[in-house]
């Protein structure tokens, strides 16, 4: 008997469905935060040009309930004058996301908890700088989009470098 296939005229096998992500966003909230108007301790006068510096760090980790995981995006914010060396004002922010997450392979959830989770919680982060700067007496700072792919790949790229050292040295 033969058997039910495309070569002779028959359907197709069903392709295998790929398992359904859930992702939600269980809360958020802000760990820490910092703002320090050096500018205003000083008593600065005078029309300062600003130079804004934005360090991004993440961190994502496993939560003691079944798929839940932590994620934080932590800002270290710098404002100088352009023509000195004069700190106007220090910005620290740990903003952290509790995800639920199923469906995805363990192999591709590392990168999504530090791709997807911080894209999830970035548009809260922005609300919260802008907000905090222009409290604190100056212009509110839009952050630009962050590249969270692009940030990830450098993370990795970093790691493998230092790991590659590290065989060197021993």
């Amino acid at each position: 008997m033969a058997e039910n296939t495309p070569e002779n005229g028959g359907a197709a096998a069903a392709p295998q469905q790929a398992p359904q992500i859930k992702m939600n966003v269980m809360t958020q909230y802000v760990r820490d935060m910092s703002f320090e108007n050096i500018l205003a301790q000083k008593g600065i006068q005078g029309d300062v040009q600003p130079d804004v510096q934005v360090q991004v760090n993440l961190d994502a980790k496993k939560r003691t309930q079944e798929n839940q995981y932590e994620c934080a995006i932590k800002l270290n914010i710098t404002n100088k004058a352009k023509n000195g060396d004069e700190t106007l004002f220090v910005l620290e922010l740990d903003y952290v996301g509790i995800f639920s997450i199923e469906g995805i392979p363990d192999e591709q959830l590392h990168p999504f908890l530090l791709i997807e989770c911080p894209r999830m919680i970035f548009p809260f982060v922005r609300r919260i700088v802008s907000d905090v700067t222009r409290d604190g007496g100056f212009p509110p700072l839009n952050l630009e989009t962050i590249d969270f792919v692009a940030l990830y790949r450098s993370e990795i790229a970093r790691r493998q470098a230092a790991a590659g050292e590290q065989k060197l040295d021993a």
